[in-house]
């Protein structure tokens, strides 16, 4: 058996969400973060962000995964890139399992915006989400737009996994100010298992 990877160094996959996540939004400062640290990180700029295909995206994220060792990285997924996991999970892919997965800010299950309608609903299999990593975890803001029911009804009970809902959140992008978001790079490090 191979030695295991310090837990502070292990690769991330970050999954952007519709329309891309700009220079100033936490996907990207955590990027640059983890890559200062010297760490890998596979941060792909999925096709036709404006007007996604769902067929696309999931080619694109398996192209990503490929070569990944097995439980030996994390997955931190924003808003349509939460979802996109989520379908991911449930297709028969061969793609290695990650350690641990975090879905920050999915949009509703009963989203009917026209651009990204092919992505819902989303499957929502306990099972599938549950084998489909060591941990996974949700993260929502109270008052997202893209999420009215809120993020645990839509998500957390359903597939019953463990959610934190940040006060104020909303959406959880830069225009709620999430540039800068430390918790989830202490997430990243293991330091710490809270979104606050």
């Amino acid at each position: 058996m191979p030695p295991r990877r310090p837990l502070r160094s292990v690769p991330v996959v970050i999954v952007h969400g519709w329309r891309g996540s700009e220079p100033k939004h936490w996907q990207s400062w955590l990027a640059a973060q983890l890559l200062d640290a010297g760490r890998e990180v596979r941060y792909p700029d999925l096709p036709d962000v404006e007007t996604p295909s769902l067929d696309a995206w999931l080619s694109a994220l398996d192209a990503t995964l490929a070569g990944l060792p097995e439980e030996g990285f994390d997955v931190v997924a924003h808003s349509l890139g939460a979802v996109l996991w989520l379908h991911h999970v449930a297709a028969d892919s061969d793609a290695p399992r990650p350690a641990r997965v975090a879905l920050v800010a999915p949009p509703s299950p009963a989203t009917r915006i026209p651009e990204i309608v092919g992505f819902f609903p989303p499957p929502l299999d306990i099972d599938l989400v549950r084998h489909a990593g060591g941990g996974t975890v949700l993260v929502g803001g109270e008052g997202d737009p893209y999420t009215p029911e809120g993020i645990g009804a839509a998500y957390g009970l359903p597939l019953k996994i463990a959610t934190t809902v940040i006060p104020g959140g909303a959406h959880l992008n830069v225009d709620t100010g999430y540039g800068p978001w430390p918790a989830v790079l202490s997430w990243c490090n293991r330091d710490n298992l809270a979104f606050y």
